[in-house]
């Protein structure tokens, strides 16, 4: 940081905001200049100018804020504004979370598509990339607002290389598989990840997903994993995902950790000290959603550890988005089973957690943040829109479950730090100029379950490569995003 007066002249200049600088050190009173996408000073700037000046008087100015589970796969091309996260202070996502990516394209694509590939695109028009390097290339030829940086699913590898996904992969399908990730990654994906807990991917064995993984170690990527089980088996399933990394010696996420249903209400107790005992073996990162309610496909399956269910989406009745399954089925006069299969293809919001784990959970040092939103919803899971406000608001302000600056490193310094992406989320000389701009005193979701589409309060200026994408409560227009390698 300079101690002095510093002149030149810039691209953008933060004026008089609290810098919040991602590493957990205590906020300080400083100005930001950019110039050429990059953090080219920090300090007392008062001799100089910039093209854009802002004055952040009174508000906090931070690293943007890295989304580090997301399903945006598909929205970075559909909708690259990227309002849903650039309203909430967001500037790199991570998607290809829970075993699905948008490439490599399965050959001959099902109709339907195959759930949960659908939470990206039902009717199977975007999973038009044949190899990951193509979908890459055209991230790169028609950039979003914001940064991403991308995992390869290992449902995807799946369903594009086998017949019959109810069963494990023959040695052949595994070697081919694995030809797959390696592309993948050589293209630019940071990663591996699996959705054990969905039926394509459910048959997979332990050994199954460790030889589709061996490219990790070569490629410097990590395992990311969508447990088998969040469930009764939660100690089991995190005993696999420690497994499958120590076999492979490469990094491990666990993510969205919960415990869910209410007879394991209360087992975070359980599963935050194995972690943390595990931690000073292995490398491991966690991510969870700020939220007691999850969201995925319908499915009578899962519908049995809720306390209540909302329909997101459905494909033959559309007009049930936003409704209580119970209400739809007491209009249709049908069973929830019956209701059901009569939606399906769809997606649900699943309310089977406990806010004391959730609070456990977040709280816990090692934790980042991840809305995993799923943006084509129609009546989406307000953690979409209201995910890292809401932390900053009602965690960090109203509840006070941690300090400003520790909110901020669970976005920011902490998982750049664990997906390795160098250059970002710290405020720092030479640094990547991602930045947010936001008010402490007014931050929160506006989001709901009732109106789940709703900007966030108090994001006041997000920047992304020292371009501004969204300022005075609306999209700039500006793509500056960049697809993040290691």
């Amino acid at each position: 940081m300079r101690n002095g007066p510093a002149r030149g002249r810039y691209s953008l200049l933060i004026r008089n905001g609290t810098l919040i600088d991602g590493t957990r050190a205590p906020r300080t009173q400083a100005d930001v200049a950019v110039q050429d996408g990059r953090i080219a000073a920090i300090g007392r700037l008062e001799q100089a100018r910039a093209d854009t000046e802002i004055d952040a008087s009174g508000k906090i100015v931070a690293p943007g804020f890295i989304d580090a589970h997301t399903h945006d796969d598909r929205l970075l091309l559909s909708a690259p504004e990227m309002a849903p996260k650039a309203s909430q202070g967001v500037t790199t996502v991570v998607a290809g979370n829970c075993g699905v990516s948008l490439a490599p394209a399965p050959n001959g694509m099902s109709k339907p598509v195959t759930p949960p590939l659908d939470l990206l695109d039902a009717d199977g028009g975007w999973f038009r990339f044949p190899t990951f390097a193509a979908y890459v290339e055209e991230l790169r030829a028609h950039p979003a607002a914001t940064n991403c940086a991308l995992l390869v699913g290992h449902t995807s590898l799946r369903v594009q290389t086998m017949d019959n996904l109810e069963r494990p992969a023959s040695d052949t399908q595994i070697r081919r598989m694995r030809e797959l990730a390696d592309e993948a990654l050589a293209a630019g994906a940071i990663g591996i990840s699996t959705g054990l807990y969905y039926e394509p991917a459910a048959a997979a064995p332990t050994e199954e997903v460790i030889e589709v993984c061996r490219p990790l170690a070569q490629r410097n990527g990590l395992y990311c994993t969508h447990m088998r089980d969040e469930a009764d088996r939660v100690l089991d399933s995190l005993e696999e995902t420690f497994r499958i990394g120590r076999e492979l010696g490469v990094p491990v996420v666990i993510s969205h950790h919960k415990v869910v249903g209410t007879p394991n209400h209360g087992r975070s107790a359980e599963t935050l000290p194995l972690i943390e005992a595990r931690m000073r073996e292995q490398r491991i990162g966690l991510d969870c959603y700020p939220y007691c309610a999850s969201s995925t496909i319908l499915s009578a399956s899962r519908v049995g550890v809720a306390s209540k269910v909302l329909v997101t989406w459905s494909t033959p009745h559309p007009q049930t988005a936003g409704m209580e399954l119970s209400d739809i089925a007491a209009s249709m006069g049908l069973t929830p089973e019956e209701t059901i299969a009569r939606l399906l293809p769809a997606g649900a919001i699943y309310f089977s957690m406990d806010e004391a784990d959730v609070q456990r959970i977040l709280a816990f040092a090692s934790t980042m943040v991840g809305s995993d939103g799923l943006p084509h919803d129609a009546a989406p899971h307000p953690r979409l829109w209201g995910t890292f406000p809401r932390v900053l608001g009602h965690y960090a302000r109203g509840l006070g479950l941690f300090p400003l600056e520790t909110a901020v490193h669970k976005m920011t310094g902490l998982t750049a730090k664990t997906f390795g992406l160098a250059g970002r989320g710290v405020l720092r000389e030479g640094y990547a100029a991602d930045i947010t701009v936001f008010d402490a005193g007014t931050v929160g979701e506006a989001a709901t379950f009732a109106r789940p589409i709703q900007p966030a309060k108090g994001i006041d200026t997000v920047i992304v490569n020292g371009a501004i994408i969204w300022r005075d409560g609306k999209a700039t227009g500006a793509r500056p995003g960049q697809v993040l390698a290691h």
